[in-house]
């Protein structure tokens, strides 16, 4: 019988609760680790255009290569059907699929969504990347939450700040410079 202490699932999603523009403080987060040396790949979210509604386009793009995706259909603003595009997603997915094998110090995944939810999107390459022990941190909206609690396992969900991202990736690669 093994009696040694299960290692704690070294991953996290921010709650995306409508306090602040989720995309952007992972976009920003993302920026600040590469720029300090960390190898950080996946995917973040970018909407085109001056004004954001719901009819504006969403675009992912790989950190890595910069590569972008177009991941929804233009249904028009008074559509009320779900607007993703299951083949920008996966397209896109190739991205997290790499990074799963690229071994990067953390893997960024834009959303854990309605799609990852119902079993789709982009659940088998987030099972991937939990399965190799990357961290991984993603976004999660309030109403998906026990959906990732229970896909994970019951990994963190972080509150939409800054500070709190940044400690919780500070906590699971080390302080910059440090391997862990």
């Amino acid at each position: 019988m093994n009696t040694e202490p299960m290692s704690e699932l070294r991953a996290a999603a921010i709650e995306d609760d409508g306090s602040c523009d989720v995309d952007a403080l992972l976009a920003r987060l993302a920026g600040r680790l590469r720029q300090g040396g960390r190898r950080v790949r996946g995917l973040i979210m970018v909407h085109p255009g001056e004004v954001r509604t719901c009819a504006t386009p969403m675009v992912l793009v790989d950190l890595d290569t910069a590569r972008q995706y177009l991941v929804s259909q233009p249904l028009g603003r008074d559509s009320t059907s779900c607007r993703a595009d299951p083949g920008g997603f996966a397209q896109a997915s190739e991205v997290l699929r790499r990074a799963a094998t690229e071994a990067p110090d953390l893997v960024i995944c834009n959303r854990f969504g309605g799609l990852e939810a119902e079993g789709g999107g982009f659940r088998s390459e987030l099972i991937d990347i939990l399965a190799a022990d990357l961290p991984l941190l993603t976004v999660v909206a309030t109403r998906h939450i026990l959906a990732w609690q229970s896909f994970t396992g019951g990994a963190k969900v972080l509150p939409a700040r800054e500070s709190a991202a940044q400690a919780w990736v500070d906590r699971v690669l080390g302080a910059p410079g440090i391997s862990t």
